[in-house]
C-alpha cells in the first residue's frame, strides 16, 4: 500500500510540473496574437486573380503577392483602411491606410501613410511574385498600426506607379485590384 502511494504521489507530481512546463511562455487566446493571414485578389470584374498573405515575424509584416492578368508595368501598392473590395471601383476600401494622419509618399517630407508601400513590378506576361516588408504595420488586433482592426483593410494594386510624394495617392489613378484584409 505504501508502495502504492508513493508511486500515485510521483505520477502527480510529474503531472503538476509537466502542466507547467509552457510558463513564461505567451499562449494564444485571442485573436492578439495572429500571425498569418491570407486574402485572394480580385480584378474590377470580381473575378479571383490571386492571393495575398501577410505574415507577422520579427522584422515586421511581410506581404506575399501572386497574381497574374494583371497589366504590364509598375503600379503603386497600398493598404487601405477598411477591408471590403467593391468591384469594378473598389471605393468601398476607403482611403489609405493612415491611423497617424500623416500626407502621403515616402518622399513627402510631411509624409508617410503607415499604409503606403513600395511599387511593384508586373512582367510582359502579366504575372507578379513579389514580397514587400514593412516594420510599420501589425496584424496585432488591438494596436494602433494593426490591419486587423475592426473593420480591416484592403491591399489595393493601382494603375500607374506611385510617385512617392503627392498626396493623396501618389498620382498612382485607379484602383485595379484589391484584395480584403479581414478577420476570420
Amino acid at each position: 500500500m505504501k508502495h502504492n502511494t508513493i508511486l500515485a504521489m510521483s505520477l502527480l507530481a510529474l503531472l503538476v510540473v509537466g502542466g507547467c512546463a509552457n510558463k513564461g511562455k505567451a499562449l494564444p487566446v485571442s485573436g492578439e496574437n495572429v500571425k498569418s493571414v491570407v486574402a485572394p485578389i480580385v480584378n474590377t470584374k470580381g473575378e479571383e486573380i490571386g492571393e495575398a498573405s501577410f505574415v507577422e515575424a520579427g522584422d515586421g509584416l511581410t506581404i506575399s503577392i501572386q497574381a497574374e492578368n494583371i497589366p504590364a508595368g509598375v503600379h503603386g501598392l497600398h493598404i487601405h483602411e477598411t477591408g471590403v473590395c467593391t468591384p469594378p471601383d473598389f471605393t468601398s476600401a476607403g482611403a489609405h491606410f493612415n491611423p497617424t494622419s500623416k500626407e502621403h509618399g515616402f518622399d513627402n517630407p510631411k509624409g508617410f501613410h503607415l499604409g503606403d508601400l513600395p511599387n511593384i513590378e508586373v512582367g510582359e506576361d502579366g504575372k507578379v511574385s513579389v514580397k514587400v516588408t514593412t516594420a510599420e504595420l501589425t496584424l496585432k488586433t488591438t494596436a494602433e498600426n494593426s490591419i486587423l482592426d475592426q473593420d480591416g483593410s484592403a491591399l489595393v494594386i493601382h494603375e500607374k506607379e506611385d510617385d512617392y510624394k503627392t498626396d493623396p495617392a501618389g498620382n498612382s489613378g485607379a484602383r485595379i485590384a484589391c484584395a480584403a484584409i479581414t478577420r476570420k
